[in-house]
């Protein structure tokens, strides 16, 4: 269930209370009873919804990625193209009003994928897919930055972002955005082409 826009009241109903529960409280401490009775609908109709648990936890992952991607353009978007730099930069930046608005208590993706650690559970995929998005996101800003390598820096990238959001969602990087933007402009910097 992609989009929401097709979906039935209560579809969304139990998608939203789902959302909190497996945020606030767990994938695996939530129960799909409990998911239902406070949704204020049978199981029946969450399983007619969703058909499983595992589905129902793909379309939270994916409601928060939509979540994520869409707060992430909205500061991109307002910085000029013509300034890849400072748009790459402004990724980090995103960070902090992410996590105080979206993510109080931690990285969602994060947390999520400590619990999901089958390899072959299905919201795993949706956590690899916005990983590889990101990468590429900063990969192509990077090859407007005339650098060498764009994909390599453009992971070197993403692991700054995921420590840094993995950090600071903790309370224990106080000065972790500045750092880890000097740190990415280092990394650019010594990536340049002549």
């Amino acid at each position: 269930m992609n989009e929401q826009t097709k979906m039935t009241p209560a579809a969304l109903k139990i998608l939203e209370t789902a959302s909190q529960f497996f945020y606030l409280n767990g994938i695996h401490s939530t129960g799909v009873e409990t998911i239902a009775k406070e949704a204020g609908v049978t199981k029946k109709t969450l399983y007619d919804c969703y058909g499983s648990k595992e589905q129902l936890v793909v379309a939270y992952l994916e409601k928060r990625d939509q979540q994520w991607r869409k707060h992430l353009h909205e500061y991109i978007d307002l910085i000029p193209e013509e300034q890849p730099l400072d748009r790459i930069l402004t990724i980090f930046d995103t960070i902090e009003s992410w996590l105080e608005t979206n993510s109080p208590r931690g990285y969602a993706f994060i947390n999520a994928l400590a619990e999901l650690n089958e390899p072959s559970y299905p919201g795993r995929a949706v956590i690899i897919e916005e990983k590889k998005w990101l990468k590429q996101l900063f990969s192509t800003l990077l090859k407007r930055l005339n650098v060498t390598n764009p994909e390599e820096i453009g992971e070197q990238l993403l692991v700054l972002h995921e420590g840094l959001m993995v950090t600071y969602s903790m309370g224990i990087s106080s000065n972790g955005i500045s750092a880890v933007k000097e740190t990415a402009k280092l990394i650019i910097g010594s990536h340049k082409k002549s």
